[in-house]
């Protein structure tokens, strides 16, 4: 059986906040329902950061300070070692390493793109658009540019904007539930009842067996936030495997309730995404940058 837990002192805590959250009684039955479904989660141990990666670094960094290198050697060492900060949370050595390759390298597409990302991530919108840009403008068919851009035009809220990336990156591979996922969230921005609509329609091309199926039923109302939250450890193999699920369903199940205005509920579930420690999924990035911006707005059940 996997290593799983019931959430004792944190659920505790994050119950506590959930009961505190509104007077009215369409709040309060909001809060006890969300209370009841806090108490029934499962988590898996945090992802830690593993030996092999350590090692890649301190080998990544002898090459680097000691080796005879051309440029464009060099800054291949360099991003290389920016990824590998980037997986264990490392933020801002990777974006040193990922700047200094673009020194070395000032076409490089991949350092550009992690950038841009870590740019929308400190809410640096311009100068992220700026990174994206330049990837594109390298290489026009960088699928990942496109998503990542259409991130920060998300984040940055230029929906409109934003919903072209996604549209084309959705394009690329139709089948693919995340694809479609952050095509719905910024569609949803526009026009909530069509992009409902439209995610019903799109959803037909997701395979039913793909686990990620199950936040589409959620967000079509298909199935309960209790429903979805029972089935999330069915057919999980490993810890590591339920960790990473758990980062994305908390990350979206955020979202939902942030859709719904139960800010105090959405606030819980991004920083049990982040309790996850799975540094390289998008939705691990974004949770962190999420309680940023829910801080910065203030409603009235916002206890963050």
């Amino acid at each position: 059986m996997h290593s799983l837990t019931k959430i004792t002192l944190l659920i505790l805590l994050l119950s506590s906040t959930l009961l505190t959250q509104g007077c009215a009684s369409s709040e309060g039955a909001q809060n006890n329902s969300s209370a009841a479904i806090m108490n029934n989660l499962v988590i898996a141990e945090p992802l830690p950061i593993t030996f092999k990666s350590e090692l890649a670094i301190a080998r990544l960094s002898e090459v680097i300070n000691r080796a005879k290198l051309s440029d464009e050697k060099r800054a291949q060492l360099f991003y290389d070692r920016g990824v590998l900060y980037d997986s264990v949370g490392l933020r801002s050595l990777a974006r040193f390493d990922f700047s200094h390759a673009l020194q070395l390298k000032p076409d490089f597409v991949d350092a550009y793109n992690f950038l841009g990302i870590h740019y929308t991530q400190l809410q640096e919108f311009s100068q992220a658009y700026e990174k994206f840009d330049s990837a594109l403008d390298l290489s026009p068919e960088h699928e990942y540019a496109f998503l990542n851009r259409g991130i920060a035009l998300y984040y940055g809220s230029r929906p409109e904007l934003a919903s072209i990336d996604f549209q084309t990156f959705h394009q690329k591979q139709q089948d693919d539930p995340y694809r479609l996922l952050w095509l719905y969230l910024t569609e949803y921005e526009i026009d909530p009842v069509a992009a409902k609509k439209s995610l019903k329609e799109r959803a037909a091309l997701v395979d039913d067996r793909t686990w990620a199926k199950q936040v589409i039923y959620l967000y079509l109302g298909e199935i309960s936030q209790g429903q979805f939250i029972k089935n999330l450890a069915q057919n999980v193999q490993s810890n590591k495997a339920l960790t990473e699920r758990l980062c994305e369903a908390y990350f979206y199940l955020g979202k939902y309730n942030q859709a719904l205005g139960y800010h105090g509920s959405a606030a819980n579930f991004f920083k049990l995404a982040l309790s996850t420690n799975v540094y390289e999924f998008v939705e691990h990035r974004y949770a962190k940058l999420e309680l940023d911006l829910m801080r910065t707005k203030k409603t009235p059940d916002n206890h963050l």
